[in-house]
């Protein structure tokens, strides 16, 4: 399932990354800002990365919560 909106923040490409998602102009999974969120905070996971932006990471936060919610939904 494609979520509306995630195509401006999030790229898959066979060449980089092995194809796994990542944010748009970088290399960097947007598995590892879930990773740094289950032990860690948002600052550090920007700290560590700072090749994506803020508004990258709360974009991608934020299109994964209302995507998990509305499956939910009743």
């Amino acid at each position: 399932m494609k979520i509306s909106g995630l195509d401006q923040y999030v790229t898959t490409d066979k060449e980089t990354a092995g194809g796994v998602p990542v944010f748009k102009g970088t290399r960097v999974a947007v598995k590892t800002l879930f990773d740094y969120l289950e032990d860690s905070s948002l600052e550090e996971f920007l700290a560590g990365f700072p090749s994506v932006s803020r508004e990258q990471a709360e974009a991608v936060i934020e299109l994964a919560a209302s995507n998990l919610l509305s499956e939910m939904a009743v």
